[in-house]
C-alpha cells in the first residue's frame, strides 16, 4: 500500500504541479500574443490544477503514514514541514495572486489597456521557485 501511495503522490506531482507552474508561463506567451481568450482558459486551468495540487500532499500523508516506523516520519519533520510551508505559501500565491492576476489580463486585453505581465511573471516566478525548493526537499531530505 505505501507503494501505491508513493506512486500516487510522486504521478500527481509530475502531472498536476508541474502543469500548474508551467501554465501561466504559456499564459504569458499568449498576453504577448494579445489572445485574450487563451489567457482566461490557461487561468481557468491553473486555478482548477491547483485544487487539484491538494492531491499530492493526501498522498503524501499516506505515504508518511504508511512509512516504516524506523524513518520517524511525522508533520514535524524538518523536510516536511519546510515542504508543506512552501507548498502552502506557493499555492496561496498561484491561486490569490497569479491566477486573479491572468483573468485581469485577459479583461485587460480585451478592453486595450495595460497587459499585467510583469506581475504574472513575478508571481508565477516565486511559485515556481517556491515548488522547486520543494522537489528538492523530497529528494534531499536533510
Amino acid at each position: 500500500m505505501e507503494t501505491l501511495f508513493a506512486v500516487l503522490h510522486v504521478v500527481t506531482a509530475v502531472f498536476i504541479v508541474g502543469p500548474m507552474a508551467i501554465l501561466p508561463m504559456t499564459a504569458m506567451r499568449a498576453v504577448r500574443a494579445g489572445d485574450a481568450r487563451q489567457v482566461e482558459t490557461l487561468a481557468k486551468s491553473t486555478n482548477l490544477l491547483s485544487l487539484l495540487s491538494l492531491l499530492v500532499v493526501l498522498f503524501g500523508f499516506g505515504v508518511m503514514g504508511l512509512a516504516d516506523k524506523k524513518y520517524e516520519l511525522s508533520v514535524t519533520t524538518p523536510w516536511i514541514l519546510w515542504s508543506l510551508i512552501l507548498y502552502v505559501v506557493a499555492l496561496a500565491l498561484t491561486l490569490f495572486v497569479v491566477v486573479p492576476t491572468m483573468r485581469r489580463a485577459a479583461e485587460a486585453l480585451r478592453d486595450g489597456t495595460a497587459s499585467r505581465y510583469p506581475a504574472i511573471a513575478a508571481g508565477s516566478g516565486v511559485a515556481s521557485l517556491l515548488l522547486l525548493a520543494v522537489v528538492v526537499l523530497m529528494v534531499w531530505k536533510p
